[in-house]
């Protein structure tokens, strides 16, 4: 087992983040002496992040623990890479997509405990497109806009999602995509959903690919069971969803693609190129994710 040295820890906190409280800077405090561990930890609002995570990652420490939303924890990815610090992403947003597939849905004090005990060093890897990173999934065309319907419902906010479900399928099939995985035939899709090995139900955590999902929907109705399926069930069980496995995706469409990178919503170019990297970066993760 490959366990870290821990002689430098740097801690970013968002105070005003998910799950995250006021008392949270002074809790990891003391959840790390209990450990026997010291660290630099920086409270900081949703303005000072970024300026934080360059800092801290610049201090090079023997680990970077983050407590704050997906947005945050691709950023410090991203700004780590594969050669730098040692990430722990504790759950501190809505979503926390990374979080709980590197450690469970469990609390960040419940995962730090597991991190620090059992963690060990393991290369993450992930999705690159357009000189981004996504560490869980990327979804790419107009149904990217169901993500809102099942946070909002996850929040138990259900006028809300059913609001963004009318507008994402008020918005669907204007802009169908062409694919084409690792050099075989191009298809098309309504949408493709690429799923990182860490986040996917049906592939090894250390498997060197993607899986890719094309939802084909034929008509409003569909994407009205793809809503209800992606609020209160696994998409994948969906008919309108065909799953296969790949390295390299080239995607194209009319005009620039709506897409949601690790919950985080970007526009990309209409002719993208999305490819694995095996090691985007380290993470501590704790023996069952092997």
């Amino acid at each position: 087992m490959d366990r870290p040295r821990l002689a430098s820890i740097e801690v970013v906190i968002n105070v005003a983040s998910g799950s995250v409280g006021p008392g949270a800077p002074e809790e990891m405090a003391r959840l790390l002496l209990e450990h026997g561990v010291k660290a630099q930890i920086h409270a900081c609002q949703p303005a000072e992040l970024m300026e934080q995570l360059r800092a801290s990652v610049d201090a090079a420490p023997d680990l970077l623990i983050t407590l704050a939303g997906d947005g945050t924890v691709r950023a410090a990815a991203e700004l780590c890479g594969r050669d730098g610090p040692v990430i722990a992403p504790l759950p501190g947003g809505t979503m926390n997509m990374l979080p709980h597939a590197v450690y469970g849905v469990r609390p960040w004090p419940e995962a730090l405990k597991l991190a620090l005990e059992t963690g060990s060093v393991r290369d993450l890897g992930g999705g690159c497109i357009d000189g981004s990173r996504f560490l869980c999934a990327a979804i790419l065309g107009s149904p990217a806009r169901l993500a809102k319907v099942r946070e909002s419902a996850r929040q138990g906010q259900f006028r809300v999602a059913f609001d963004h479900l009318r507008s994402a399928v008020q918005k669907a099939f204007t802009g169908r995509l062409r694919y084409q995985l690792d050099g075989r035939p191009r298809e098309k899709a309504e949408a493709v959903i690429l799923i990182c090995p860490i986040a996917s139900k049906v592939m090894d955590a250390q498997e060197p690919q993607l899986e890719a999902a094309a939802l084909n929907p034929t008509g409003v109705v569909e994407i009205l069971r793809l809503g209800v399926n992606a609020v209160i069930r696994d998409w994948r069980v969906d008919p309108a969803v065909d799953s296969q496995f790949c390295k390299r995706v080239r995607v194209w469409s009319a005009r620039r693609i709506p897409a949601l990178l690790d919950g985080e919503t970007v526009v990309l170019k209409a002719n993208t190129l999305i490819r694995y990297d095996p090691r985007i970066c380290r993470v501590l993760m704790p023996p069952g994710e092997a």
